[in-house]
């Protein structure tokens, strides 16, 4: 067999039916394995998301068999989306696998920041906003599990009076959890939690207890403080203020 040509990006249309079954809505997120889209169930009128492979990506099916069973084995973890099902589509000369998920309703965090004054979260939403992260990925970790791709593009975020009910909409499969993988889900937290403030811009007038959590962005002294995203939710939960 030839190698697989690799697809960078797959570009579904809106109103793009796949398979006879799957409805496009909208581009949701994209990441190296591939994209995520807000599907519509033709028959039923039921949304749900799906992740699509490129191909490269996903030699055997290996890629997605393994992405569907990790998310299986992590059910309980109520950040993740729930898995559904696996299907297969024609997209040019590809033959495609997606994986269907439910669907939560909410905003890429890119896209929630957007629209905040100067893009940025006040210190104590963001502390809110990184809490709920903390402790969702803090079931994925006791599980001995990882995400593997934290980032704010395939974070759905839903404000609930004062915090927020977020979703992961993608999760990386690399290979067998190691001590290194739980360590940059960690170290991804704080710099989501970091860029949600404003980044470098603004940092340098935070507040104390906010640059004690950053440590400056380094990952030396964040693994120091904060060995797994169970240990980060603990410290949040029991943080001291001064004045």
């Amino acid at each position: 067999m030839g190698q697989t040509r690799s697809l960078r990006a797959f570009e579904l249309a809106e109103g793009r039916v796949l398979a006879g079954k799957y409805e496009v809505r909208a581009l949701l997120g994209t990441g190296w394995e591939g994209e995520v889209y807000l599907i519509r169930e033709v028959l039923t009128g039921i949304e749900r998301a799906a992740k699509l492979f490129f191909p490269q990506r996903n030699p055997r099916n290996r890629t997605a068999r393994q992405y569907a069973k990790k998310l299986h084995r992590l059910r309980h973890c109520r950040i993740l989306i729930q898995y559904l099902t696996q299907d297969v589509v024609s997209i040019g000369d590809h033959r495609i696998t997606l994986l269907i998920s439910e669907f939560v309703e909410g905003d890429v965090l890119t896209e929630m920041l957007r629209r905040q004054p100067g893009h940025r979260l006040p210190e104590c939403e963001a502390l809110h906003l990184l809490h709920a992260l903390a402790a969702g990925m803090a079931d994925i970790h006791q599980a001995r599990e990882y995400h593997g791709d934290l980032h704010a593009g395939n974070i759905f975020v839903r404000r609930y009076g004062i915090g927020y009910q977020v979703k992961l909409i993608d999760l990386f499969h690399r290979s067998a959890p190691k001590r290194e993988n739980i360590q940059d889900d960690v170290c991804d937290l704080i710099r989501i939690f970091y860029d949600a403030l404003g980044g470098a811009k603004h940092y340098a007038r935070l507040g104390p207890e906010i640059k004690a959590i950053c440590c400056g962005l380094k990952r030396s002294l964040i693994l120091k403080k904060f060995r797994t995203a169970g240990h980060l939710r603990d410290y949040l939960e029991n943080i001291r203020w001064d004045g």
